[in-house]
C-alpha cells in the first residue's frame, strides 16, 4: 500500500469481483485491483459482504471482517478511512442490521468518516 491520507471503504466479494455499485467506483476510482476482495487493495479497503461463489454472507461472518478492518484502522490513524454502506445494497442489508456490526459510533476510531448513506 503506498502512502496515501484516505482509503475508500466497499463491500465486496472474496473472489474481487468489481462489478457493480460501490466495488465498481472502488476498481475505476481508486485502484482496487480485480481479484483481491478482501483488505487493502489499491488506495481502497475491501470487506466481504459476499462469498466466492457471489453468495451473501451471513451477518456473523461479516462481522469478523467488520472486526478486523477495525483493527486496521487502529492501526493507520493517520489515514482517513471513507466507510461507504457496504452490504446494503447487492447483499441486501438494512443499513440498521450493518450499523449494528460497528457497535457505538461515538466509540470508534476518530479516523473512520461514514457516509451520508449511513445516517437513518
Amino acid at each position: 500500500m503506498k502512502k496515501i491520507d484516505t482509503v475508500f471503504v466497499f463491500g465486496s466479494n472474496l473472489a474481487g469481483r468489481h462489478g457493480k455499485g460501490a466495488a465498481l467506483v472502488a476498481r475505476n476510482e481508486w485502484g482496487a485491483a480485480y481479484g483481491l476482495g478482501i483488505g487493502f487493495t489499491g488506495d481502497a479497503y475491501a470487506i466481504p459482504t459476499k462469498d466466492e461463489n457471489l453468495e451473501v454472507l451471513p451477518l456473523d461472518k461479516i462481522q469478523e471482517y467488520v472486526n478486523e478492518f477495525l483493527k486496521v484502522v487502529k492501526l493507520h490513524p493517520t489515514i482517513i478511512f471513507y466507510v461507504t454502506a457496504f452490504g446494503t445494497g447487492l447483499a441486501g442489508y438494512s443499513v440498521t442490521q450493518i450499523k449494528g456490526l460497528f457497535g457505538d459510533f461515538s466509540k470508534l476510531p476518530y479516523n473512520i468518516v461514514f457516509t451520508k448513506d449511513w445516517m437513518t
